[in-house]
């Protein structure tokens, strides 16, 4: 954010400044009355200034400002957060502006931290402000403290003393912040008593500060305050002459131009406001003070601007798409246009090749053609081996059985031979029927052809016993029946069964043993 509105809030006064590009603008004082708040609601509606939307930062100068450092059980997460809430309400409990900062852990005992607390006690003073803000839905991005934004300005002052007094005058009065190896554990707010523009007391609020520093333990007998006080250049020599170095006090002068210069500003600050605004603007802390609901409208502001980035990123990578695409889409044009060139070369000059050849007896497409059918024919034209190989196997199960005759066939299997007429006539006699030899199914083309075998065969009969002929049968054909694709039908018995036909025999006497014989069809499919 290239803009921002900083307001310097004192007990009396509200100070307005604008932020732009870096660069700090002159202030506009608004007093803490009724024409004081309609002057500031007028200042921040001015159409000329477009100030609608720009954030706004709060910096607070108050004397109602109360620190206290408190040691808590080293307890973290959810249970810590908790704990540290409820000292926070139990310390100050009329302020929503309460907050809390860790500044170590005891090094003996339990090694409980040690946290500062820190609250606005007079939460009044700040009402008709934001009050203010929140009618005109200014989005306020925190709340912010002096004395806890001038840690900045040390580090940038490079002040480095185990025990620091920071003094400095601003528009609330004379500030005095104490420190210890870096990091702030007490500050308070005096009212300046000046002459010829000169603060006469600060020697006089310095005592009191060691003195309230002593007896609360926080600073030694024997310690030396080492008091840095920021002044213009012209005062330091009056300020010199007022403030005597002692025992456990010595005082350090800091010109305001060499710490403008160091915080970067481009003129000479008369008081310290500036300073810590310019540090504001620049690089402004997590709020100190929790904002509450008056910070909404700047959450909805930020939320706004971080889908207004992500539209413009998918944008911007939509477009780059795009372009990409566009590219490739050209270059591939030009890749086509050329292999289009080659293809066309090249068939030219396998014309320009082939027009010099001899014909040739056979197309190549029918060459192509006549290879693919002799590797069909030769992978699935039937043949009687594999047929014979299963019957084989089924015999060599079966040693009561004999075989005595075949009769392959391919194609569907035959009708049953009539009679004593042979096999071979009445199959000639069918293909005659049919209209002429088998087509082309039956030389495995497309697909490989049934084929059928009718088996003549004895079977081992001892003492004339049908019964076990008959099961030596049946187990016969079930075995061939197990092969894939095989079904067996049994055309002829040793006994006919059927109910027609009368059964004759004697049983007194026994039976030499005998061979029945029986057939088989077995139609396979490979």
């Amino acid at each position: 954010m290239f803009r921002k509105q900083l307001l310097y809030i004192t007990s009396d006064a509200l100070c307005a400044y604008d932020w732009n590009h870096g660069v700090l603008g002159p202030s506009h004082v608004f007093p803490a009355s009724a024409a004081g708040l309609d002057g500031f609601a007028a200042w921040l509606e001015d159409p000329q200034a477009h100030r609608s939307g720009v954030p706004a930062y709060l910096l607070t100068d108050l004397i109602e400002e109360d620190f206290q450092r408190q040691l808590l059980p080293h307890v973290r997460g959810k249970a810590g957060r908790a704990l540290l809430e409820r000292r926070k309400q139990q310390l100050h409990r009329d302020t929503p502006y309460r907050g809390s900062t860790l500044l170590g852990r005891e090094s003996t005992g339990r090694h409980d931290d040690q946290v500062l607390f820190f609250a606005l006690t007079n939460p009044s003073l700040l009402q008709p402000w934001t009050e203010a803000l929140e009618h005109l839905r200014v989005p306020v991005a925190g709340i912010y403290s002096t004395s806890l934004l001038s840690i900045a300005l040390v580090k940038k002052l490079s002040i480095a003393h185990e025990h620091l007094l920071l003094v400095t005058q601003q528009s609330g009065g004379l500030r005095q912040s104490y420190y210890e190896n870096g990091q702030l554990r007490f500050s308070r707010q005096t009212a300046t008593i000046a002459l010829d523009g000169v603060a006469v007391n600060i020697a006089l609020e310095t005592e009191k500060t060691r003195q309230f520093l002593t007896s609360t333990r926080m600073l030694a007998r024997g310690d030396v305050l080492n008091t840095v006080i920021l002044a213009p250049a012209a005062q330091i020599a009056k300020l010199e002459l007022l403030c005597d170095n002692g025992v456990e006090v010595a005082y350090h002068f800091i010109d305001l131009q060499l710490a403008g210069a160091r915080v970067g500003l481009r003129q000479t600050p008369a008081l310290a406001d500036e300073l810590l605004l310019t540090l504001l603007g620049k690089q402004p802390p997590p709020s100190h003070y929790p904002p509450g609901a008056l910070a909404r409208y700047y959450h909805f502001q930020r939320a706004r601007k971080t889908l207004y980035g992500a539209s413009a990123l998918i944008g911007a990578s939509a477009a780059l798409w795009c372009a990409i695409n566009l590219l490739g889409g050209i270059t591939d044009d030009g890749t086509t246009q050329r292999l289009a060139q080659e293809t066309a070369s090249y068939q030219e000059r396998y014309r320009s090749v082939m027009s010099t050849q001899p014909p040739a007896p056979a197309k190549t497409q029918n060459m192509k053609v006549a290879v693919t059918l002799g590797q069909m024919i030769a992978s699935q034209a039937p043949e009687p081996g594999r047929l014979l190989g299963l019957l084989s196997a089924a015999l060599d199960q079966a040693p009561q059985v004999a075989l005595s005759q075949l009769h392959w066939h391919a194609g569907q299997a035959p009708a049953r031979a009539a009679g004593s007429q042979p096999a071979q006539q009445q199959q000639q006699q069918q293909q005659q029927q049919q209209g002429g030899p088998p087509g082309s199914a039956l030389a495995g083309i497309p697909l490989a052809p049934p084929q059928a075998l009718r088996l003549e065969a004895d079977v081992a009969m001892p003492n004339n016993d049908y019964r076990a002929a008959l099961a030596a049968i049946t187990a016969f054909a079930q075995t061939l029946a197990r092969q894939p694709g095989m079904q067996v039908t049994i055309e002829e018995t040793p006994l006919d069964l059927r109910s027609s036909v009368a059964l004759s025999g004697k049983s007194a006497a026994p039976a030499p043993d005998s061979q029945a014989r029986f057939t088989l069809l077995l139609a396979w499919q490979p």
